[in-house]
């Protein structure tokens, strides 16, 4: 797509380095692939999980597989973010530059208190947004999504973006599945549901449909 009006600035938020990736790396990359800019915040260096250093450089390296223009970092303590003002202002200013049209974040109900805290300031922080999807992850709860992205073209490069994460694929607490085996058969059974071959899928908080003349 050539630059101008028609190019589509879209936000991913995550709390950890991986939760992008897995949550809606695939749409990101038709996105990037597109034309389109695309931008990540991620809340935390996920220290609880590794090493900070080690998952900063490895989320680095994941965006850019995917086409990322930049990585804006919150900060945050793994484990410890909580709902409160000054996180829904440090969204806010993040969205506030990037100024995105689409906002993908974590879905609400999740086992991971970052995942919902997350998600319920990116909620009051994207009030002026206009399309704000929550994707799922393996600790996602009670997702029921009705929106769906075909990824059969990006399934490969969102594997890729994953790997890059290479300090968390054996962290699933599930014998004998990785992070890749998980996402692949997520990706399949998401895309039975939208009738593709492979999908990534999202409940949307708001969505708008754009009708061409």
């Amino acid at each position: 797509m050539s630059e101008g009006s028609n190019r589509i600035r879209v936000l991913a938020l995550g709390a950890h380095p991986d939760d992008i990736e897995a949550g809606c790396g695939g749409a990101l990359i038709e996105y990037a692939k597109a034309g389109h800019q695309v931008f990540l915040m991620v809340l935390t260096e996920g220290e609880a999980g590794g090493q900070s250093h080690v998952r900063r450089q490895e989320q680095e390296a994941a965006a850019k597989l995917i086409g990322v223009e930049k990585v804006y970092w919150g900060g945050l303590h793994d484990t410890e973010i909580s709902v409160d003002r000054a996180v829904i202002k440090q969204i806010e200013e993040v969205v506030r530059e990037v100024d995105p049209q689409v906002i993908f974040v974590h879905y609400p109900d999740d086992t991971h208190q970052d995942h919902r805290n997350l998600a319920t300031c990116a909620v009051t922080a994207a009030r002026y947004t206009r399309n704000v999807l929550f994707y799922e992850g393996p600790t996602t709860q009670n997702f029921a999504p009705t929106t769906f992205v075909n990824i059969d073209r990006a399934l490969e490069g969102k594997i890729a973006a994953l790997c890059a994460h290479r300090s968390q694929i054996e962290k699933t607490n599930i014998e004998k599945l990785t992070i890749v085996d998980i996402i692949r058969a997520s990706s399949h059974f998401r895309g039975i549901q939208g009738r593709v071959t492979n999908a990534e899928a999202f409940v949307p908080l708001r969505m708008f449909l754009t009708v061409a003349p």
